[in-house]
């Protein structure tokens, strides 16, 4: 069982004891740290919070808890029940709030919630918020509103279609051409928010869906991350239902992946690509994704005329970079789309309807769109880290023996070889060591992954 404590926010399991796993007390500590943060701004007087969530079985009561704490502090909610995280991220603005929190765990399993916290941007705290937040956690810096000054509870239930119509609005988004298309899409939901949130979107497109784990309870069907792996019967009932492509999506809808039309895993990294390629051919710019996703992205905006940058990993530090060069598109290689004419947050809408624009003006399969980007192959591995372990000792001494590669360590290590890369980070979300690789070929990929992952092991031993 685990609780970690970052600048991006809190995240455990739920039970056990307070402190090592995410306990109600855990919950209350932490909105309320957050809830002061906001508060301790001179220019606010009074704050609103939007807070939303995903189906986890937890949900319910994380976010009873997120609520009356912040109401306890004299802060007003909008509550807007179970929604994405990039439909928490656009109502922030919209309704003028101070920031927001989304209560999920994304990708991970059941056990597994999660506050991520949002400034008045509806965007992602930078570190130094973050590390304020913690402050106020870690020495219960809390003072709560009297009775005659408590906060409300407002309860939104628009949220999803402002957030539909945001997309259908968006200049790029063809929807005659989508609507005339006679595409059917099969969407794995994997039983939380996305099952209501992407059909919604789809048959407001005129899109054929078959339904797949979308009754949005919190029972994960398989492991949530959209990873091949875990899409057999995703895959299959694409091929049964003789599908154009699937969808699938993790637990809050801001990761996004898709199979084509024989089953085959188009992949999650190539979400991006496909996107910014259709992006970039009606508006050339610059793009960016994080320091573990493919160079296929930064090929497809050469071909456009653009320059692609590489930042470290995290929505917030993507969104940095894309602001700082002006990028017209950018993202995560894991499946997450940002397009700012939006917002600046991984919105796996917006990724889906720019993917029917595309297909519904190039009118070739999937499989076969696939086949005109840069062909590379990842791997993904992970190290579970045992308490002994020093992480900073072992990418320290990895730096150390590959010195000669001139390694960059703006977030762990990323060796690049000449048709190769590898890619050592400490996890911001599971207590783990992520190992990332991408080579001209699976096996190639696959031994320099296992490579590095023995070595890591060998070094800490």
């Amino acid at each position: 069982m685990t609780l970690i404590k970052s600048i991006s926010g809190i995240r455990g399991t739920i039970g056990g004891e307070p402190n090592n796993n995410l306990t109600p007390i855990d919950v209350v500590r932490f909105a309320a740290a957050y809830g002061s943060y906001i508060l301790s701004d001179p220019n606010i007087s009074e704050a609103t919070i939007v807070i939303g969530r995903d189906a986890r079985i937890s949900g319910a009561m994380v976010q009873a808890l997120v609520s009356n704490t912040l109401i306890g502090l004299g802060i007003d909610v909008i509550d807007l029940g179970m929604a994405t995280t990039p439909t928490v991220e656009m109502m922030v603005p919209k309704e003028n709030a101070q920031g927001g929190i989304i209560l999920t765990a994304s990708h991970n399993p059941k056990q597994w919630n999660a506050l991520k916290l949002l400034d008045s941007k509806g965007e992602f705290l930078n570190a130094v918020a973050g590390a304020k937040i913690l402050e106020i956690a870690k020495n219960d810096a809390f003072d709560f509103a009297s009775v005659d000054d408590l906060g409300s509870i407002k309860e939104d239930q628009t949220s999803l279609e402002m957030h539909i119509n945001a997309v259908l609005d968006h200049p790029l988004v063809e929807i005659d051409a989508i609507r005339s298309s006679g595409i059917k899409v099969v969407v794995d939901g994997v039983n939380s928010i996305g099952g209501i949130a992407i059909p919604a979107l789809l048959k407001k497109l005129n899109i054929e869906v078959v339904e797949l784990y979308c009754e949005p309870n919190g029972y994960f069907p398989h492991n949530p991350e959209p990873l091949k792996e875990h899409l057999g019967a995703l895959s299959e009932k694409v091929k049964e239902t003789k599908a154009d492509f699937g969808i699938v999506v993790d637990p809050d809808v801001d990761r996004l992946a898709f199979i084509d039309e024989n089953g085959e895993m188009f992949g999650e990294e190539y979400t991006l690509v496909a996107c910014a390629d259709y992006v970039l051919s009606k508006t050339p710019g610059n793009t960016v994704s994080n320091m573990s996703s493919t160079r296929a992205l930064k090929d497809i905006t050469e071909k456009h005329g653009g320059t692609y940058y590489s930042s470290a990993v995290g929505e917030v530090n993507v969104v940095t970079k894309m602001k700082e060069v002006n990028a017209i598109i950018g993202g995560e290689g894991n499946g997450g789309i940002i397009d700012p004419q939006l917002h600046y947050g991984r919105d796996s809408l917006i990724g889906t309807a720019l993917f029917l624009s595309l297909l519904s003006e190039i009118k070739i399969p999937v499989s076969e769109l696939k086949k005109t980007y840069p062909e590379y192959f990842m791997s993904k591995g992970k190290i579970e880290l045992e308490p002994t372990m020093d992480v900073d000792f072992l990418l320290d001494a990895i730096e150390k023996v590959y010195q000669k590669e001139n390694p960059n360590t703006i977030d762990g290590v990323k060796i690049d070889f000449s048709n190769s890369w590898v890619h050592l980070r400490k996890s911001n979300t599971e207590p783990i060591i992520r190992v990332y690789t991408e080579a001209p070929s699976q096996k190639e990929a696959d031994d320099l992954m296992n490579r590095f992952k023995k070595e890591l092991l060998e070094l800490g031993s």
